[in-house]
């Protein structure tokens, strides 16, 4: 006992002395051989996320913690604080070296006698305390951890040494103000609020510097025994508010006695601190992506690019320690005005449940040609709780806009908003917008190029593909399939690719399965039937507007630190997705497709104008319906989806109207919220070879067999159909009749329907000159009708002057010939009648 009073003496005046002026036991031999250097490493703090208003001011949306604390400088603490600190907890703060022998003697002699520690500990141990713990709560391995946490606060005499050298190292090294300050920075306030200005905002919804008297010594009182004092348990038996916080209340009062007995205050505000009652205000703190309202889902993206980008860190595990302690504020992509017009329609067009329907609603802009995610909402409330998720079907912690592996779902098919690879892929290939394939429905296409596939083709019986609207023409071009959405178009248009190319160029645009797995190639993927996410769509469509340049999604614009030093963030990667010539043919397709086509609601909805680009998509049984479209500015990207199960949405109706036309009740909200914001340019000019295939001359085949129709056409570039038979005055078996027509030209590589002739008809004999009873001897096979014609040429009075049909055309016996009989028109007959006279 001795020998430690000793160290304890010679230890507060000077390490020096304790080997000259005491007796050289080893008990000082160890203290001299502790360590005295203390590194105090950057204090765990919370992180907040920024969204940028309209103005450029900055809103937070959430906050991320371990530890609720924001470190702030001496000169923003009040200085009732400081008084109460040093007043209540260290009364000889500035006279002492470190260590207050008075009651660290008293406390060791109590920890010696009854195998526990008791108060004692100045200001400076207690930070050196805090210091080693906060070392601990950084490790995130939780063996290591906890080991660490338990040495630190091992109540033996050896902690309580190391903890007195270290104290008096810090004091060797830091101003006493300087000590007080990062001591009131770092000590708990209860529960997860650390520092001063948290505890303030916490606790009275006040800064540090702000605080009253009794405020001050109130929080202050809950550092000596946080679980005791702390003032957010107001059904505390001990310290609630049915007894006015009485345990805090006692220590309060004491700290007030002890800053009027060493002068930091007068007896009158003492007095009236005393008779003040105690009345906490808690504010809660913002923390977790659920704070932020409709932008959670965004907030939620934000947070998983933080923890699995390894520009935060090795592991996910070091990247999140390193948001939740590290005092970041993360400045994002959103744009509030866009997000607010998103969340406003979503709310007004899309429920957050629907009976019997597990119906998701999703909205996602981007920036053209930067990457930055301008906006993310969805039907749903968000909350990572399982507990809060199973108290409604309206909560989720699941991202309909993302991939799995960013927090999202499996994905969502698409439907023919996906078209646009393989009008990617077509003009790549050659092909042009007018150029025209076989469009007819049919059980069975034969095979398909599949360069990916062993054999290099693959086949799909029994694969018969509908269109949505009933189309049934024979031979659409590649733009009217754009416009129309045609889907015996597109797989036509499949038919001359290579299935395996068009999975690549939409690779090439961004798009993955949601999944994660490989995006499926088959002839159905042509109509839109990978799952994917509306975000890679949206980054795809952003890409076909920035001239064929994808560039990655961000949601992170800058990060700074806790003191503004910029971190480095990850940056868009931008790609040539297909050449710019093919854009341009892409773009002027997909600008018809909104004023003549399938998007042409969504077109007129939108104020106000500039050049869009667009196209749907609605999946089998309506499950899905999608408008996805973008200006040279913003790609936006809406959808309603069947999250499980099916539902036809064009027989369900939602307050707003039918549950299919909710895409574009919501689309036109955002993008004229982004082109009155940002504007946007004209598309560039698909070229004439883009635009134009070569034109060639249809053979005539009318009389050849289709054995000889199907090697001439063939021959000559063009792809042969066979249309079946039809009615014709020509032999049976032969070539009746082409469409289009022989003799016309149109595109190399068309389609050209060849209809045979069944014999059913038979040739209109020529008629014309003849005389009625001669016309209708000729005709006898067919019924004869008669009108009258006035002419001025008598040699033509009584004769046939015109038939229908035409000579030489092909009608089936009985069918209607009409004649016409000229008679000599009134003014002719009255000048002969006058000639005759004369």
């Amino acid at each position: 006992m001795s020998a430690i009073v000793g160290v304890l003496v010679t230890a507060a005046v000077t390490p020096a002395l304790a080997l000259s002026g005491m007796a050289a036991t080893n008990t000082i031999n160890v203290f001299e051989n502790l360590p005295d250097y203390l590194k105090i490493d950057q204090l765990s703090q919370k992180s907040n996320i920024y969204a940028t208003t309209g103005d450029g001011t900055q809103t937070l949306l959430a906050s991320f913690y371990d530890q609720n604390r924001v470190e702030v400088g001496s000169d923003a603490i009040n200085q009732f604080v400081k008084d109460a600190a040093t007043s209540g907890e260290d009364p000889r703060f500035y006279d002492h070296g470190g260590v207050d022998l008075q009651g660290t003697v008293g406390g060791l002699v109590s920890t010696l006698a009854g195998g526990g520690t008791r108060g004692g500990s100045s200001i400076t141990q207690q930070y050196v305390k805090n210091v080693l713990v906060q070392k601990c709560e950084v490790l995130t391995d939780a063996q290591k951890r906890s080991d660490c946490y338990d040495a630190a606060t091992a109540t033996t005499p050896d902690r309580k040494l190391k903890e007195m050298r270290l104290a008096i190292g810090v004091e060797k090294k830091y101003a006493k103000d300087d000590i007080l300050r990062s001591y009131l920075n770092i000590t708990g306030f209860g529960g997860t609020v650390y520092g001063i200005e948290s505890a303030a905002e916490y606790y009275f919804g006040s800064t540090a510097a702000t605080l009253t008297l009794p405020q001050a010594a109130s929080l202050v009182a809950i550092v000596n025994n946080p679980v005791k004092f702390q003032l957010d348990q107001p059904d505390s038996a001990t310290n609630g508010a049915a007894n006015g916080y009485a345990a805090n209340k006692d220590r309060r009062d004491y700290i007030l006695d002890e800053m009027l007995k060493y002068g930091k205050i007068n007896q009158a505000d003492h007095d009236a601190a005393i008779a003040s009652a105690i009345e906490p205000s808690i504010h809660e703190p913002s923390t977790g992506c659920q704070t932020a309202g409709g932008s959670a889902y965004f907030c939620d993206l934000v947070v998983n690019t933080l923890q699995n980008d390894p520009t935060f860190g090795a592991d996910d595990t070091t990247r999140m320690a390193n948001f939740r302690r590290g005092g970041y504020n993360v400045y994002t992509t959103l744009d509030l005005d866009l997000q607010i017009a998103a969340e406003t329609t979503m709310k007004a067009n899309v429920p957050d449940t629907y009976p019997g329907w597990d119906v998701g609603g999703v909205i996602v802009s981007v920036g053209v040609g930067t990457g930055k995610v301008l906006a993310m909402t969805q039907n749903k409330d968000y909350s990572q709780d399982p507990a809060v998720q199973a108290t409604g079907a309206n909560y989720t912690g699941i991202n309909y806009n993302t991939n799995i592996d960013q927090g999202g779902s499996s994905g969502f098919q698409p439907g023919s908003t996906y078209k646009v690879f393989t009008l990617a892929e077509w003009l790549t290939e050659g092909h042009s917008l007018n150029e025209r394939v076989d469009s007819r429905r049919k059980a069975n296409w034969g095979t398909f190029r599949d360069s990916c596939a062993t054999g290099g083709t693959v086949s799909f019986p029994g694969y018969n593909p509908k269109n949505d609207s009933g189309e049934a023409g024979a031979n659409y071009s590649a733009l009217e399939s754009t416009i129309g959405s045609i889907n015996t178009g597109f797989i036509g248009m499949a038919k001359k690719l290579d299935l395996c190319g068009i999975r690549k160029t939409a690779e090439a645009f961004g798009v993955t399965r949601a999944d994660g797995a490989p995006l499926e190639q088959g002839a159905s993927a042509v109509l839109g039937t990978n799952e994917v996410a509306p975000l890679s769509m949206a980054v795809a469509f952003a890409g076909i507007a920035n001239k064929g340049t994808t560039c990655s999604p961000i949601v992170i614009d800058h990060i700074t630190g806790t003191d503004g030093a910029a971190i480095p963030v990850p940056a868009s990667s931008c790609t040539q997705s297909v050449d710019p010539a093919v854009a341009a043919g892409m773009t002027t397709a997909m600008q018809q497709v909104m004023t003549r086509g399938t998007a042409t609601a969504s077109n007129a909805a939108t104020s106000p104008k500039v050049p869009m680009i667009g196209k749907t998509g609605t999946t089998d049984g309506n499950k899905d319906t999608w408008m996805s479209g973008a200006t040279t500015k913003v790609a936006t990207v809406v959808g309603v989806m069947s999250v499980t199960g099916d539902r036809d949405q064009r027989n369900t109706r939602f307050d707003s109207g039918t549950a299919a036309t909710a895409r574009h009740r919501m689309w036109p909200v955002v993008m004229s919220v982004a082109n009155a914001k940002y504007g946007g340019d004209a598309f560039p000019v698909a070229s004439g070879a883009i635009v134009n295939a070569v034109q060639v001359p249809i053979p005539d085949l009318r009389g050849k067999s289709i054995t000889e129709a199907q090697s001439t056409l063939e021959a000559a570039g063009f792809l042969f159909v066979n249309g079946g038979i039809t009615d014709s005055e020509l032999p049976a078996g032969t070539v009746a009749k082409t469409d289009p027509a022989g003799g016309t030209s149109t595109n190399r590589g068309s389609s050209v329907t060849v209809y045979t002739s069944n014999a059913s008809q038979i040739v209109v004999p020529d008629v014309v000159g003849k005389s009625e009873a001669e016309a209708r001897s000729l005709l006898g096979n067919f019924a004869v009708v008669k009108n009258e014609v006035d002419v001025t040429d008598p040699a033509q009075v009584g004769k046939v002057v015109s038939m229908s049909p035409a000579a030489g055309a092909g009608a089936k016996p009985g069918d209607t010939v009409t004649i016409s009989i000229g008679k000599l028109a009134a003014a002719a007959n009255k000048n002969g009648n006058g000639k005759a006279g004369g």
